[in-house]
């Protein structure tokens, strides 16, 4: 399946992967996965924006969330920047906030 357009919606399936939009939160009093605002799902961390570790952490507490291994999600851009696209492979648990928004 070929990826669409995801500028109305904030996730969409490509066969066992989830493609997800994120608006990322640095430096944020604690990790959370936040309510959908636009084309984005919010997502706070409390690392700070250093040299992408903000992102790093976001993956690894997005792992946990999606019962997956952090190596099963891809940054497909947005590394240096609040604006962001993950790939999540084959995800065990999928958070409320999709399940409601889908």
């Amino acid at each position: 399946m070929k990826s669409k357009n995801l500028a109305n919606i904030f996730y969409q399936w490509e066969d066992d992967t989830l493609v997800l939009n994120i608006l990322g939160t640095p430096s944020a009093k604690r990790d959370a996965i936040g309510k959908v605002k636009g084309n984005q799902l919010k997502v706070s961390v409390t690392a700070a924006p250093v040299a992408g570790k903000a992102t790093d952490h976001m993956v690894k507490f997005l792992a946990k969330e999606f019962g997956v291994s952090a190596s099963d999600i891809v940054v497909v851009y947005g590394r240096m920047n609040v604006n962001k696209q993950l790939r999540i492979k084959n995800p065990k648990t999928v958070p409320e906030v999709i399940i409601k928004n889908g």
